[in-house]
C-alpha cells in the first residue's frame, strides 16, 4: 500500500499539467442542481479526481459481491459508484476543478464499471449480441482516445450523447440487478429495451464526437 502510494506521488509530480485544474467550458442544468444539495455536503478539500479514484477502487468489490450471488449489497454498491460518475463530474465543472487525468480517467472509471456489471450479468441474462455490442461500442471508445492522446495530443471530456449513454446503461443494469434481487423476470425485459436505448446513442456519441 505505501508503494501504491508513492507511485502516485511520482506520478503526479512528474505529470503535473494532467492534474492542473482549470476552469470548466460549461455548466450544466444538473451540476447547478448537485451544488445546491449533493455537493454541499463535500468538504472543499476532496477532489474529483479522488472520487474517480474511489470509483476505480471499488468497482472490483462491486464485482466480487455480484459474482457471489449477493445480489441486494451488490446492486448497492454499484449504485453507489454509478452515482460518483454525476458527482465528481458536477464537483469538477462547479468548483473549477477540471484537470486532463480527469477527463481521460472519469470515461475509463465508468467503461471499467459498466463493462464489469456486462460481463457478469448481461452476458448470462440477455442475447449475446446485446453485451458483445455494447463492450466491442466500448472498446472503440478507448482506441478513439488512445489516438486523441497520442497522435493529436488532445485528452476529450465525455460529450452529451455520452454521458446519456452513461446514465442509459446504469439504468440498465439496475433493473437488471432488481430483476435478479427480487426475482420478477419481466424485469429483464425492460433492462433489454434500455440496453437497446444505450447502444443507439453510443453509436450516436460515437459519430459526433468519439468519446
Amino acid at each position: 500500500m505505501i508503494g501504491t502510494f508513492r507511485l502516485v506521488k511520482r506520478f503526479t509530480s512528474s505529470h503535473p499539467a494532467m492534474f492542473r485544474f482549470q476552469k470548466a467550458d460549461h455548466i450544466f442544468v444538473h451540476d447547478s442542481l448537485m451544488a445546491k444539495t449533493v455537493l454541499k455536503l463535500i468538504p472543499q478539500r476532496i477532489t474529483p479526481n479522488q472520487v474517480t479514484a474511489f470509483r476505480i477502487l471499488f468497482t472490483p468489490l462491486a464485482v466480487y459481491i455480484i459474482s457471489i450471488g449477493i445480489y441486494d449489497w451488490g446492486a448497492g454498491l454499484f449504485l453507489l459508484l454509478a452515482f460518483t460518475d454525476a458527482i465528481d463530474g458536477s464537483l469538477a465543472r462547479t468548483r473549477n476543478m477540471v484537470t486532463q487525468w480527469g477527463m481521460m480517467f472519469d470515461p475509463l472509471a465508468d467503461k471499467l464499471l459498466v463493462g464489469s456489471m456486462i460481463l457478469l450479468v448481461v452476458l448470462t441474462h440477455f442475447p449475446l449480441w446485446i453485451g458483445m455490442t455494447i463492450l466491442g461500442i466500448e472498446v472503440l471508445f478507448l482506441i478513439l482516445a488512445a489516438v486523441a492522446k497520442l497522435r493529436f495530443h488532445e485528452v476529450r471530456a465525455a460529450n452529451r450523447w455520452g454521458k446519456i449513454k452513461m446514465i442509459s446503461q446504469v439504468i440498465a443494469v439496475s433493473v437488471t440487478l432488481m430483476a435478479l434481487v427480487f426475482n420478477v423476470p419481466y424485469l429483464l425485459s425492460i433492462a433489454s429495451w434500455v440496453f437497446g436505448l444505450a447502444i443507439g446513442f453510443a453509436v450516436v456519441s460515437l459519430f459526433t464526437q468519439g468519446m
